[in-house]
């Protein structure tokens, strides 16, 4: 399959992209300039552009069989107002330039495959699948705007897969990259009551959901990319202090958080409880379906780099 990619540059698009070459599929990547395709696979054809703004970039991408659209600003800063509005226009502003590309196709148009997050749902202690409502916090809004723009690909005759991803677990980038220094200082604990949810997912079985998503046509709409196992905030921060074999005995209040993030803190203090309905019914089988078997991988992955140096 050809696959055009957008926001192949970051942590997972560069992942999705070494493993979509890896199974021999055809790659073009969108990258800004042609400097930042160092570090992807040397098969993949790179076009410069901007993926927020029209150019002839659409074109080719009008030509793959499938589009991922992967583009956002990082949510993990301060919440200022500027903030605020850089990260929802960078989602929906790309998301438009994938549709509008769509509209170019000659015949069929390419299926699109658009990030989002599971932050569309409430924080409310329900377990909730695709089927469950969007909140009405700051995050909640911005997937609902992304997934508004991505679902106009419908009316262009796209099947549109809507990627729901839960933080994702990875050995060189990710959740994980910013909160292990503190854990092995044995200075990490649960945030706030701990009780909220704690979804999430290993980076191999989101780039495996991808290809699984663009090869069964039958699949369309919300998917939740997250992991089968439901796990609280808490029962993570046990699981990292254990596979790390450190104490996890200081919980980190609500007010601190607050104090140092901002609006932001509420995404830490109040996330969903999710379940992968879609991917579980059409049978897809998860690697790493439990958060011991993810931090183990996770965590030997980046003791091998470490010696490798």
């Amino acid at each position: 399959m050809h696959f055009f990619i957008l926001g192949g540059t970051g942590f997972i698009g560069n992942h999705l992209a070494h493993y979509l070459a890896g199974q021999g599929h055809r790659l073009s990547l969108l990258v800004r300039s042609q400097a930042k395709s160092a570090g992807l696979p040397k098969s993949g054809h790179f076009i410069s552009g901007d993926p927020t703004s029209p150019g002839s970039w659409q074109k080719e991408a009008a030509q793959a069989d499938v589009l991922v659209n992967l583009v956002g600003k990082s949510i993990m800063t301060r919440w200022t107002e500027q903030e605020k509005e850089a990260i929802l226009n960078t989602r929906v502003q790309a998301t438009a330039m994938a549709v509008q590309a769509l509209g170019l196709a000659a015949a069929a148009p390419p299926c699109l495959i658009n990030a989002n997050a599971v932050g569309y749902y409430p924080s409310d202690g329900a377990v909730y699948d695709e089927s469950g409502p969007a909140d009405d916090t700051f995050l909640a809004r911005v997937c609902s705007a992304w997934q508004d723009e991505a679902s106009k690909a419908t009316e262009l005759g796209a099947r549109t897969v809507i990627l729901r991803i839960a933080p994702v677990l990875g050995s060189d980038g990710g959740m994980l990259q910013s909160i292990l220094p503190i854990f092995r200082l044995g200075l990490g604990g649960r945030i706030g009551s701990g009780k909220q949810g704690f979804p999430w997912i290993h980076v191999r079985d989101l780039v495996r959901a991808v290809e699984f998503l663009a090869r069964h046509q039958d699949i369309h709409g919300p998917v939740n990319a997250c992991a089968p196992k439901v796990i609280d905030n808490a029962g993570f921060t046990q699981a990292l202090g254990r596979a790390l074999r450190r104490p996890t005995v200081l919980p980190v209040p609500a007010i601190a958080l607050k104090a140092a993030f901002g609006e932001m803190a509420q995404m830490l203090l109040q996330a969903p409880k999710v379940e992968p309905r879609a991917l579980l019914d059409a049978a897809f089988q998860f690697d790493f379906p439990r958060i011991e078997q993810a931090l183990e991988d996770v965590l030997a992955s980046r003791a091998a780099a470490a010696s490798a140096e």
